[in-house]
């Protein structure tokens, strides 16, 4: 597993809600590669709850959509919009019980019309939420144009798996 390195990182103007990890309100997600999955490992905090100790289930919407987003920079070498995302909550994410790991691949592919699975696992490793998430591909000159992309490259060192 390599960690991916974030190409926007250090670009004036850019703040976003889920990956800037300069953001202060923000998720601040990091993302890894591990075969044909992106990977992340976030902590939940009491600020992201919705009933007591429970993580909200907004907060858990923007995780997904944040990290199948990152299967479209990695894995496509271009940017785009989730045009849709269906989610399935089957358990709710106790927030006391740690770190989440969350992960997401491609599905299917139709052109520039791309399927993503997510996945959220708790604490205990259980499955809490599903997410699919259809991003419409832009091409990569649109991509550079309009959000800056050039290229989605991880580490050299292999990381640990989570």
């Amino acid at each position: 597993m390599k960690k991916i390195i974030n190409p926007w990182r250090g670009v004036e103007g850019y703040h976003c809600f889920g990956c800037d990890p300069e953001h202060e309100h923000g998720l601040r997600m990091e993302f890894y590669e591990d075969g044909d999955e992106i990977v992340s490992r976030w902590r939940p905090t009491g600020e992201h709850q919705s009933w007591l100790d429970t993580l909200h289930g907004g907060v858990q919407a923007a995780l997904m959509d944040e990290l199948c987003g990152w299967v479209i920079f990695r894995k496509f070498q271009t940017g785009g919009v989730t045009s849709r995302m269906d989610i399935r909550y089957r358990k709710p994410v106790v927030i006391s019980e740690g770190d989440l790991t969350l992960r997401a691949s491609v599905s299917q592919q139709r052109r520039n019309v791309i399927d993503v699975v997510g996945r959220i696992y708790n604490g205990k490793g259980e499955l809490c939420t599903e997410a699919t998430c259809i991003y419409f591909l832009f091409p990569p000159s649109t991509a550079k144009e309009q959000t800056h992309f050039c290229e989605c490259l991880v580490e050299d060192e292999e990381v640990e798996s989570f």
